[in-house]
C-alpha cells in the first residue's frame, strides 16, 4: 500500500492491515492505458490509485519497449489480490509484504513478489529536541495506538537506540514487548489523529504521515524514521505481486525493470507519495525470504 494514505495499513501496517476480511473479486473498473505493440503483449496491472502520475509515465515506457500495459483500477485494497488469483489480473502493485502474507495465509494462496517499488517512511517528530540522542533518558515519547501503526512505530523507535523490544521486535510488537529496564525512554499509546496535538507535551511522537502537517511540520522534520536497509523495514517495502508460476516471467521481469529505473515513473512516484517515498530495488529473493518470515509469522501469531 502506497503513500500517504495507506499509512494506517500494517498496515496499512500503512503503510498495510491485518484485518483479511477478503472481498470478493470485483468486477474491474478497467481502462486500457495506451497503445502499444500486438494484443498478444497486454498485460493488466490492478492498482488503487490509477490517476496517480507514475502511471501514464509507466505505460508510455512499456510501450517503447512493446509491451500494452493496461491499469485495471480498484476502489479498496481487498480486491486486487483476490482478482490476482481468480487470473483477471497479469500482476498487482498496491502493497507491502506485511498486507501480501495476510492474504496469503488467509486465503490460503501463493501469490508471490517479482519486484519492489518504494517505502514510504514512517518519521519520529520532536519540537522539543533537534535529534534523537538530545532525548533525555526518562521522557516519553508518543506512538499510534492502533495496532496496524504501533508495532511499525515501536521498530522505529528502537532502531533509534530509544527502546528494547523483548522479542526483538516484529510486525506484532505492541507496548507490552517494550522492556522497560533496557529502554531510554517510557512509550505511550495515544489516537492517531491526536498526536499533533500532544507534541509539545512529550519528548517526541511517532506521527503518521497523514498528520505531519497538521502538527506544522514537513516530512524533513523527521529526527528518526524507516531506514530502507534495516531488516526490520524491509516488511513494509511495496512490491509488485504475481501468480506463483509466473514468479520467472520475462515480459513481467521488464516490467519491474522499467518501473525502478525509468526517471519518469520515479518522478511520477515521488510526486504521487508527496515526496516522501523512498524508491528501492532490493532483490527479489530478499523479498521473499521476508514474505516467507511474515507469513510464518503471521500464522504463528494466529494459532
Amino acid at each position: 500500500m502506497s503513500r500517504r494514505r495507506t499509512t494506517s495499513v500494517i498496515a496499512a501496517l500503512a503503510a498495510v492491515p491485518l484485518f483479511f476480511s477478503l472481498a470478493a473479486c470485483a468486477t474491474p473498473a478497467a481502462d486500457a492505458g495506451s497503445s502499444a505493440s500486438t494484443a498478444d503483449e497486454v498485460v493488466k496491472i490492478g492498482v488503487v490509485g490509477k490517476s496517480d502520475p507514475q502511471w501514464p509515465a509507466f505505460i508510455d515506457a512499456a510501450a517503447a519497449e512493446g509491451i500494452t500495459v493496461e491499469i485495471v483500477d480498484f476502489g479498496s485494497y481487498e480486491q486486487p489480490n483476490p482478482a490476482l488469483t481468480a487470473g483477471d489480473l497479469d500482476l498487482n502493485q498496491f502493497q507491502h509484504i506485511v498486507y501480501l502474507a495476510g492474504y496469503n495465509v488467509a486465503a490460503g494462496e501463493d501469490l508471490t513478489v517479482i519486484g519492489s517499488t518504494a517505502i514510504y517512511p514512517l518519521g519520529l517528530y520532536s519540537k522539543k529536541y533537534e535529534d534523537v540522542k538530545s532525548i533525555p533518558a526518562g521522557e516519553t515519547v508518543a506512538v499510534p495506538d492502533d495496532a496496524s501503526n504501533q508495532a511499525r512505530a515501536l521498530l522505529v523507535l528502537q532502531s533509534a537506540g530509544l527502546i528494547e523490544l523483548k522479542s526483538g521486535g516484529t510486525i506484532f510488537s505492541d507496548l507490552s514487548d517494550v522492556d522497560t529496564d533496557k529502554s531510554k525512554v517510557q512509550v505511550t499509546a495515544l489516537e492517531a489523529a491526536l498526536i499533533p496535538t500532544a507534541l509539545p507535551d512529550v519528548a517526541a511522537a511517532i506521527i503518521n504521515n497523514d498528520f505531519v502537517q497538521d502538527a506544522g511540520l514537513t516530512f524533513e522534520d523527521a529526527i528518526a524514521q524507516d531506514d530502507p536497509n534495516d531488516p526490520n523495514a524491509l516488511p513494509y517495502v511495496n512490491i509488485f505481486a504475481a501468480r506463483a508460476d509466473d514468479a520467472d516471467n520475462a515480459t513481467y521481469k521488464k516490467l519491474v525493470e522499467i518501473f525502478q529505473t525509468n526517471d519518469d515513473v520515479r518522478k511520477g512516484l515521488a510526486e504521487a507519495s508527496g515526496f516522501t517515498g523512498v524508491s528501492l530495488q532490493v532483490p527479489v529473493a530478499d523479498l521473499n525470504a521476508s514474505l516467507k518470515k511474515v507469513e510464518a509469522d503471521t500464522k504463528a501469531h494466529k494459532g
